[in-house]
């Protein structure tokens, strides 16, 4: 039987929601079928939106199979259509997107520790960035856990094919098949948990570009995945379409194909079969020991089921209950049936019962008051016991019964020692390319706990049912009404600076604000920068801000003795403490409210290199962070609205910079640059930074002609070849080899291909192995002025604090400074 310690670490991943809608009697009637059916299917890929969700969507939905996708990171590495947001920050975004695809399409969502470190051309390449017992050890301990009959990989083993990581991802979901049943593999995992024989490995055989067609040697199966589903009243292509749309940071929304759909599954390894690739696999019922006398009841259920009268389904759904619960069956999947009987019986009934608070935000060590609502619209009386958390534990005592709803204030203190609601995996500093995740409960759920939740002690007909609501914070919204947000618990003290970067440079502002905000009352205490001594720092000024209970340091840096290096910005109270952290949040609407913490530290960096301090108007495109770079590094930035991309209002600037894809996303921009080029003609100095190939609102991105493609240089420390005589590597500052070191995740990507021969191209990258690209960046004179495109990660590098980098993008800027 699995250990105790592996059913939580399964059931933490389990998407019930104890806030209780009324759903229609055919979508009860659905879960129903959903009780009966044991089957369990893993889908593996390496990235939120790789997952096929209409086969998802058909096999939750039409097979009644539990299916859960593991995606092997979180998607730190792409790139973001909605906003700035990019890292691990763009990771917690495209987490809680797939948490929403899934729970639109049936699914269930795990991950490994792995970090997405970007673009990468073959497994060769990830697996020297990721340590790969590792990881295969987690894609192992989630088979274990999940317990799936069959896995299906979303892509095959062929290097070159397709991304590195995805290559990767079926590599390891392959060898975790030959080895997860061996006691001997990872045997450190079985205190937790036991080893575990998958019947079939399959991969979800595709032809980019066209129809898939098998080959008469493969085993292979078609699933129908364009049919209708009665019950749900839409087809799975439909709801497919709406799971895929959850990906907006992606760009990924999504329309449904009407009509006839397939999907196939080739088999890779395993057990042959003839018609079907369940055949031979068991209901798991047949291991209960009274498994045939739950499964009669579910089918009495399921027979006599009332779709009209939905509340007289509840003795049938008592009886299932009953039998399961006599059974002292003990294994993971079972326990998840009875947490699933329970929200049938619940939903039948229209219960509805919620665990709210009127704050979104508090700080251990604070008291609150939060209030439980538990409602029974139906006859069936149902007896609140009591509730209880780690921090409460009140006898209730109550009927609930015919729509008249019980109300329960409770108040308690949040010690100072509780945990803070930090995402796990951003506990510890990341560990080669691997979320440095201690605890091995945490491989594999999706996101935290609840900071806070209930657990209800109900009656219901004599039989006892226990069920979790997580403390919500509701409030009304004028436009969009009813909105619950996550209960988040902060630390007591934030530390929060204005800046990521400060430069030692000549012309810039080695300044920096730095507020330290109390949630309570002030604490007696002092600022200290770690990292540097008191003589190479100077606090200006502090101010308290009574009402917001704050205090405001303006802070200058002297001197460093490096190049570059972090500092810390840390309160020490009187009392000892020492608070270092700053709350970050990510808000948008098609997800919950995120929010995370970050140390409260700052990139010193110290640089000899000349900037002229000139106006810089910057264009925005799909957002980055360069602006503030620039800003900090002393140049006077200004943003160019759509309506001032007009010749006469651009020629106020020595340097005109546009931001990344912007001439994917902005139609303004595409529809003047004819304005843009009659500046750079006139003597201006214009910087278009990197767009992708498709979709382009023009064609006609510079003076003259060239096309974007899709090559890139993925080995951020791959050689580069470089012309150091060339006006960009040479004006004002001269770059050197060692300035293309230390560069973070990439050197560019979306390199331009077929360009004029009027550009020059002072760059020759390439990944190791692979053919010379010099697209990386192109320059010529146009009229009086110059025009410079570039695919190279400055959006990257800049905010990295890239020294190299940094001093390369101030030459491109400086080719303005004549103007």
């Amino acid at each position: 039987m699995l250990k105790r310690f592996s059913l939580s670490l399964a059931l933490c991943c389990l998407t019930f929601h104890f806030a209780f809608s009324q759903n229609p009697s055919s979508k009860l009637y659905h879960d129903l079928l959903k009780l009966k059916e044991t089957k369990r299917i893993l889908f593996v890929a390496a990235h939120p939106d790789d997952e096929n969700t209409r086969l998802i969507s058909y096999l939750a939905n039409g097979e009644h199979a539990q299916v859960a996708y593991l995606s092997l990171t979180r998607g730190d590495g792409g790139q973001n259509l909605i906003g700035k947001e990019l890292g691990i920050e763009l990771g917690m975004i495209r987490t809680h997107e797939l948490l929403k695809a899934r729970e639109t399409d049936g699914g269930r969502q795990f991950f490994s520790r792995a970090l997405d470190f970007g673009f990468s051309k073959n497994p060769d390449e990830t697996l020297n960035n990721w340590e790969k017992e590792k990881l295969l050890s987690d894609v192992v301990w989630i088979i274990r856990n999940f317990q799936p009959d069959i896995i299906i990989n979303r892509f095959n083993t062929i290097p070159g094919t397709t991304h590195g990581h995805h290559t990767t991802s079926a590599i390891l979901s392959s060898e975790a098949f030959d080895i997860s049943a061996d006691p001997n593999v990872f045997s450190e995992q079985l205190i937790y948990t036991n080893p575990w024989k998958v019947k079939r490995l399959f991969w979800n055989a595709y032809n980019w570009g066209g129809q898939y067609e098998p080959k008469d040697e493969m085993n292979y199966h078609i699933f129908p995945v364009g049919d209708y589903n009665p019950l749900l009243g839409t087809t799975y292509s439909q709801i497919a379409a709406d799971s895929r749309t959850m990906h907006k940071s992606q760009g990924f929304g999504s329309t449904s194909q009407i009509g006839f759909g397939q999907d196939f599954i080739e088999q890779i390894k395993g057990d042959r079969f003839d018609n079907n690739p369940f055949e031979g696999i068991e209901s798991r019922w047949k291991r209960v020991p009274n498994g045939q006398l739950i499964v009669s009841a579910i089918d009495k259920a399921i027979q006599s089921f009332d779709f009209i009268d939905v509340e007289q389904n509840v003795n049938t759904f008592l009886s299932i209950k009953k039998l399961m619960d006599v059974s002292g069956f003990e294994e993971l999947w079972f326990k998840e049936k009875q947490e699933f009987i329970n929200q049938l019986i619940l939903d039948v009934l229209g219960v509805k019962t919620e665990f709210n608070i009127r704050k979104e935000i508090a700080y251990a060590g604070e008291s609150v008051e939060s209030e439980m609502i538990f409602n029974n619209p139906s006859a069936l009386p149902i007896k609140i016991n009591h509730v209880k958390n780690s921090l409460l534990n009140v006898k209730i005592d109550k009927e609930a019964v015919s729509n008249r709803p019980v109300n329960q204030s409770l108040a308690f203190s949040i010690p100072n020692d509780f945990p803070i609601s930090q995402p796990f995996w951003l506990e510890n500093p990341v560990d080669n390319s691997l979320f440095h995740i201690q605890n091995l409960k945490n491989i594999g759920p999706p996101i935290n706990k609840p900071s806070l939740s209930l657990s209800l002690d109900l009656t219901i007909e004599g039989q006892s049912l226990k069920i979790d609501l997580p403390l919500m914070y509701k409030y009304n919204d004028q436009v969009d009404g009813e909105i619950k947000q996550p209960f988040t618990i902060v630390p007591e003290v934030n530390v929060s600076l204005n800046q990521s970067l400060v430069f030692l440079v000549e012309g810039a502002k080695p300044e920096l604000t730095i507020e330290v905000t109390f949630k309570d009352k002030f604490l007696d205490g002092e600022l200290l920068l770690e990292g540097l001594t008191k003589q190479q720092y100077q606090i200006l000024t502090s101010e308290k801000d009574q009402r917001r209970k704050r205090i405001i340091y303006q802070v200058k840096i002297l001197d460093s003795d490096v190049e570059k290096q972090d500092v810390k910005a840390v309160f020490q109270a009187n009392d000892g403490r020492l608070f270092n952290q700053d709350s970050r949040r990510i808000l948008y609407k098609h997800i919950p409210n995120l929010t995370y913490f970050i140390p409260s530290k700052f990139s010193l960096i110290k640089m000899n290199i000349k900037v002229s301090g000139q106006k810089v108007g910057y264009i925005v495109g799909a957002g980055d962070d360069v602006p503030d770079v620039l800003k900090n590094i002393g140049y006077d930035v200004n943003f160019i609205e759509n309506g001032d991309i007009q010749k006469d209002k651009l020629n106020a600037y020595k340097t005109i910079v546009i931001g990344i894809r912007a001439f994917n996303t902005n139609q303004n921009l595409a529809n003047n640059v004819d304005q843009l080029m009659e500046y750079v003609k006139g003597g201006g100095n214009l910087i278009v930074q990197y767009n992708t190939s498709s979709p382009l609102l023009t064609r006609d991105l510079g003076p003259y002609p060239f096309s974007i493609s899709r090559d890139r240089v993925t080995v951020e420390g791959s050689p580069v070849e470089a012309d150091f005589n060339h006006p960009v590597l040479s004006y004002p500052n001269q770059i050197s080899s060692q300035d293309f070191d230390g560069w973070v995740q990439e050197r560019g990507l979306y390199f331009t291909t077929n360009w004029d021969s009027k550009y020059t191209t002072p760059f020759i990258m390439q990944d190791p192995g692979e053919k010379e690209s010099a697209g990386s960046l192109l320059f010529t004179q146009y009229g009086k002025g110059t025009f410079t495109y570039s695919g190279i990660s400055w959006f990257r590098q800049l905010p990295a604090g890239v020294p190299g980098a940094i001093k390369i993008f101030v030459n491109l800027i400086e080719q303005g400074d004549g103007r």
